[in-house]
């Protein structure tokens, strides 16, 4: 049996490279920013993704289903979005009339970055018979093109759900549309896009660290290429994650995904233990744009109320309507 103990000693930091806070800066940051969202009438919204500090004040922390989810139904005046840029658009796509901002607005996407709209367009319209479903991970321009918008936890029933007669093209993440290709059977033409974090993983350098803790599953992001996914007992978005080790009965897992989530699974499986897959260079594996937000940043864009997120309203009207098409889909038993 694994001792818990064993995997994950006490006082150990695994992320030694990101700055921390003096405990009385963190807590004294803390609270000022818990004020600022009182007098804002604000509603903090955060990445499985981000930093612990954020994760910890933010009112919901989540995928970006939820994430989707909560942002439309906020009673909120402003949306502070902790993530990326995308993350913070798809949230004013659905709340026009309120302020949204983002801590850091160079937090990007290497997914985003990969599909630039234009390129997308000239695809398209090499084929009328094209349905576009886009991966959230997209910029504003791109959902505008798309019929529907999924997200890691419900393509598969997006692309169940979608036309029979149309030539499905699944943008911009090559392995996500892989994986959901094994999982239904559809065929469909990819986007060559992948999110530099997941492709970091290797075969071996998984199965390394399984021969260390052999009686401890391996859950993997389908964003992950095959070779990984091939060798993971589950493969689902990070929500999924979350119930996932809750119920399974191991007392240790290797979590294939961006280490940030290793927070969120530890406040909500107490007395489980999680190792951040290694790659082949590090013992751990970061986003580098979503840990661009800090909760300096995030005090001081609440403070400022900037950097905004602003679209053009015919960028919202047409970008929204994919993204209710994708929301609409997913409330359905």
């Amino acid at each position: 049996m694994i001792d818990v103990a064993d995997v994950q000693p006490a006082g150990i930091d695994r992320f030694p490279t990101r700055r921390q806070l003096p405990p009385e800066r963190l807590d004294s940051l803390s609270r000022e920013i818990l004020a600022l969202k009182k007098k804002l009438n604000a509603v903090i919204l955060a990445h499985n993704y981000q930093v612990p500090e954020i994760q910890d004040v933010a009112d919901y922390v989540g995928d970006s289903l939820g994430l989707s989810q909560h942002a439309a139904k906020t009673s909120a005046e402003v949306i502070v979005f902790c993530g990326v840029h995308f993350m913070a658009e798809t949230a004013k796509i659905l709340n026009p009339n309120k302020v949204v901002i983002l801590p850091d607005k160079d937090a990007g996407c290497s997914l985003e970055s990969s599909c630039p709209a234009e390129r997308l367009k000239a695809l398209q319209d090499t084929n009328p018979n094209f349905y576009t479903i886009a991966y959230i991970n997209c910029s504003a321009e791109v959902k505008a093109l798309s019929d529907v918008i999924c997200t890691s936890g419900n393509a598969v029933k997006i692309v169940n759900g979608a036309p029979k007669d149309k030539d499905l093209l699944f943008v911009p993440d090559e392995n996500l549309g892989s994986w959901v290709m094994e999982q239904t059977g559809r065929p469909m033409t990819l986007w060559r896009g992948f999110c530099y974090v997941h492709v970091e993983w290797t075969h071996t350098s998984l199965l390394r660290i399984r021969q260390q803790h052999p009686g401890a599953p391996l859950v993997a992001h389908p964003e992950c290429t095959k070779a990984v996914r091939m060798l993971a007992d589950e493969v689902c978005s990070t929500e999924k994650m979350v119930q996932f080790c809750k119920t399974n009965p191991s007392q240790v897992f290797i979590i294939a995904t961006e280490a940030g989530m290793l927070h969120r699974l530890e406040k909500e499986c107490p007395g489980k233990a999680f190792i951040p897959a290694p790659t082949d260079h590090c013992r751990c594996n970061e986003c580098k744009f979503m840990k661009m937000n800090t909760l300096e940043k995030l005090y001081n864009c609440m403070e400022d109320l900037q950097p905004r997120i602003e679209l053009s309203p015919d960028i919202i009207r047409r970008a929204r309507l994919p993204i209710d098409r994708m929301l609409e889909i997913s409330a359905r038993a």
